[in-house]
């Protein structure tokens, strides 16, 4: 979702008693895929990661089965992804991760489109667990004084070829 102020949100997180993990400098080069999303993370310029997912495009609370798959050559991974399947879209983001129980919260600055707070509960990805994430995550969200803002259906790879923006 959007977050305007950032610095509030990660004040009331830490109230909360939630507890900073790292912040990074991420470029993000989705390509083009048939189904799923396929990005490639760069991360600080140190590091890079391959990370395939399955995620729905609908507002609110939404199930993501992803993968992370560490990649030694991110510059020449890169470029052979993008021969072979070409470039969709490129997203460079400064991302905060703050972690409170299971939920890693991000707080992105997302060039071209602002700011904004994401909620990631990481877990078994049973469906009998399902119910109690949704519902830590959405009392997060109602501690941070975000329930009442819209989510986003999409990405930010989406965010960035729409008009909505």
């Amino acid at each position: 979702m959007r977050c305007a102020d950032l610095e509030a949100a990660r004040a009331a997180a830490l109230r909360l008693g939630a507890r900073p993990a790292v912040i990074e400098a991420q470029v993000d080069t989705y390509f083009a895929t048939r189904t799923g999303r396929l990005k490639l993370r760069e991360i600080d310029g140190a590091r890079a990661e391959l990370i395939p997912y399955l995620r729905t495009d609908h507002a609110g609370a939404r199930r993501s089965d992803y993968r992370v798959v560490p990649v030694p050559d991110g510059a020449g991974t890169r470029r052979l992804l993008s021969e072979l399947l070409g470039v969709h879209r490129v997203v460079r983001k400064r991302r905060e991760v703050l972690l409170w129980r299971n939920v890693r919260i991000h707080l992105d600055r997302v060039d071209d489109l602002g700011t904004f707070l994401e909620l990631e509960a990481v877990f078994d990805g049973s469906a009998e667990s399902e119910p109690a994430q949704r519902e830590a995550c959405a009392w997060l969200l109602r501690e941070l004084g975000l329930a009442a803002e819209p989510c986003i259906a999409g990405s930010y790879e989406s965010l960035l070829g729409s008009d909505s923006i």
